[in-house]
């Protein structure tokens, strides 16, 4: 890359592209399936990539800035026959985000989903979730909005660990669907974020391609939104969430539909409240204020 900050820079001189040097630990190869998952760990964390730069977010490769910077390591469980086999736990810590090689594996993706209870896992999905633990140390911690951003998420200063040690003893919350995106954001403000981060993510990019692929939706009443181009989040645009939100209805209403036309479950398997969608609103800012 040219800059920290850009879209697409038309003059690269390295060999792998920016995605790719992002990956500073991989999987053995030699091992039957690892290099086919490791594809697929790949093409995930590309469409990433690729939605952080259309956004204009900072990227920084941990390589050229070690304290501040971003890599990735993918890492497969050891030989559970060997000693002091632990399993490789898909997370983030200080700009090193780890993941898992199962959950590259689609049966082991869905095993992990039902146990979990979780109406939604991907490998993309995972991805957007780690990054965003990333962009909150980047973006929130140490920034001016932090105060706002503890004013919807609620203090991010309690123990996480006794916080994590609770929701898997005694689960969420019944009613978390009045102020969470998903059941595990009720579990620490720092999960909040990174699930709505993520759900952004998610927003964004499916608009994007609607419009791209020229999708219009002719809704009956002449006051009900059609699919618009969304421009990309500016501080001095408030109104462009408004406009995503009103976009994103009817689309994951269409969506669902069609699923379940196909006998599968729903594409779209959330509820948004009103205080979800302030959250999701203060990440649409966050961002224009990283891209401004």
């Amino acid at each position: 890359m040219t800059s920290a900050i850009g879209r697409f820079p038309k003059i690269d001189p390295h060999k792998l592209c920016s995605s790719c040097r992002l990956t500073h630990v991989i999987p053995d190869l030699g091992k039957p399936g690892q290099k086919e998952a490791w594809y697929r760990l790949e093409t995930a964390k590309r469409r990433l990539v690729y939605s952080l730069l259309n956004l204009d977010v900072p990227v920084l490769n941990k390589l050229d800035d070690s304290k501040d910077g971003l890599s990735f390591e993918f890492l497969a469980d050891p030989d559970p026959d060997g000693k002091d086999a632990k399993p490789v736990l898909t997370g983030h810590a200080d700009g090193v985000i780890t993941i898992n090689l199962a959950e590259a594996d689609s049966a082991e993706r869905e095993k992990r989903r039902i146990e979990m209870n979780g109406p939604y896992r991907t490998v993309l999905g995972h991805f957007r979730h780690e990054v965003g633990h990333y962009y909150w140390d980047r973006l929130i911690r140490d920034s001016d909005r932090l105060a706002d951003f503890r004013a919807l998420f609620v203090d991010d200063q309690k123990d996480y660990q006794e916080a994590l040690k609770h929701h898997y003893s005694k689960g969420p919350n019944p009613e978390w669907q009045q102020q969470y995106v998903s059941a595990y954001a009720s579990v620490h403000p720092w999960e909040d974020w990174a699930e709505t981060w993520a759900h952004y993510l998610h927003t964004h990019d499916v608009l994007e391609s609607a419009y791209a692929c020229g999708l219009t939706l002719r809704p009956r009443g002449a006051n009900e939104p059609k699919i618009k181009a969304v421009p990309r989040p500016r501080p001095d645009r408030p109104e462009s969430f408004n406009h995503m939100i009103k976009c994103w209805f009817p689309l994951t209403y269409l969506l669902n539909n069609l699923n379940r036309d196909l006998g599968l479950p729903d594409g779209y398997p959330f509820v948004l409240s009103e205080p979800v969608i302030e959250k999701l609103r203060f990440v649409h800012e966050t961002i224009g204020s990283a891209s401004s």
